[in-house]
């Protein structure tokens, strides 16, 4: 069946990242996956997760610095990452901040993100 989403909702973060998520449990409720649009502030940085879903993250403006156990990897615009489920991370933004689409399998949700206190 088609369904048109006729656009995102915005998901509350503290830190200054907008979350406009336009498939996934909150705006469309699918729990097999979600698709988000992201802008995040020069310098936002979120806790450590370890997630219960892979994460596809496409740059598409500034730089995503994902911290993990093996080190730091900086996407830049036009680059991607991938990370795996129950990988220990950590997002944040470079200098000039972020924008970016990220894929969830299975979708996001604020318990599956198993984010530290």
């Amino acid at each position: 069946m088609v369904r048109k989403i006729e656009g995102p909702t915005r998901v509350p973060v503290p830190g200054g990242k907008v979350i406009d998520e336009h498939v996934g449990r909150v705006n469309s409720g699918d729990e097999a996956v979600s698709i988000a649009h992201m802008t995040a502030p020069p310098g936002w940085t979120e806790p450590f997760q370890t997630p219960e879903f892979a994460e596809y993250t496409v740059v598409l403006r500034g730089s995503v610095l994902v911290e993990h156990d093996g080190g730091v990897v900086e996407v830049g615009a036009g680059q991607s990452v991938v990370t795996s489920p129950g990988e220990r991370i950590r997002y944040s933004s470079g200098p000039e901040g972020a924008e970016y689409v990220a894929v969830c399998l299975p979708a996001f949700s604020p318990e599956s993100a198993r984010r530290d206190e």
